[in-house]
């Protein structure tokens, strides 16, 4: 029994820490006492100990020599790899799931396509919960395109790819670019075009028509597109909306086509 309380308190550390970390709630780079997060959480010792170790091995999470703990950093070099590592992975699932998807999977990803319109995020007028929302319904949407891949390995290392990069989009591209929404930031203007681009229900549709028609060439160059939306929203944002681009955002070691 004690053993069964202890595990369960381990596992809802591990919830409570992940989540906060893949909504940058807990900021990367942060230094993560125990003393701190037992208080912030109500957690004991050895619940945090081994939810963070968990975290550690998952790369959400760094052990620093005689220091403790911190969150993860985050950084352009690990952006531009992981948007690599998610085009290598997360297109051959989609490939494969178009080519093996039946009416059940056709169901799916239309129920998720709806659900994430209904989700309406004001770039002026937003809120955490908000971005919470979205954040969720767009994760479920692009599982659902990929529910039908055979390929459990891929499956795996795409939930991984998908966790990093939805913490470095939300601290490098998303909260920049929705604080200088707010604060009317001159030259910023270029950067919020670009997340409301990337956010765009538009985008979605056309690759969700293009899975259902099984348009392989089709849902291949929109997925493209799609994954490089989320880079030029950090391009943009970085250099203050200096950078112009036009056609298709070029995804990192990739040429634009």
């Amino acid at each position: 029994m004690q053993d069964h309380e202890q595990s369960t308190k381990t596992e809802l550390a591990y919830r409570l820490l992940r989540r906060d970390i893949l909504a940058t709630r807990l900021k990367p780079g942060a230094p993560m006492k125990l003393s701190v997060l037992r208080e912030s959480y109500g957690i004991g010792w050895t619940p945090l100990r081994e939810a963070l170790s968990r975290l550690e091995a998952e790369g959400l999470v760094t052990a620093i020599s005689n220091r403790g703990f911190a969150v993860a950093p985050v950084s352009r070099e690990e952006l531009d790899d992981l948007t690599r590592a998610r085009l290598a992975v997360e297109m051959p699932l989609l490939l494969e799931s178009i080519e093996n998807g039946d009416s059940a999977w056709e169901s799916a990803v239309v129920t998720a396509h709806y659900r994430l319109s209904r989700c309406k995020v004001s770039v002026e007028h937003f809120s955490e919960s908000e971005i919470d929302e979205w954040d969720e319904k767009h994760a479920a949407f692009h599982a659902a395109l990929i529910g039908a891949a055979r390929s459990n390995w891929l499956t795996r290392f795409q939930s991984t790819i998908s966790d990093q990069l939805r913490r470095h989009h939300r601290f490098l591209s998303l909260a920049p670019t929705l604080r200088a929404a707010a604060g009317m930031s001159k030259g910023y203007e270029e950067a919020v075009a670009a997340l409301q681009d990337a956010m765009a229900i538009e985008h979605h549709t056309e690759l969700m028509e293009a899975a259902l028609d099984r348009d392989f060439e089709r849902a291949r160059s929109l997925m493209a597109d799609h994954i490089g939306f989320t880079v030029n929203v950090y391009v943009q944002s970085e250099d203050g909306g200096r950078s112009q681009s036009s056609g298709r955002p070029s995804l990192p070691g990739l040429a634009s086509k």
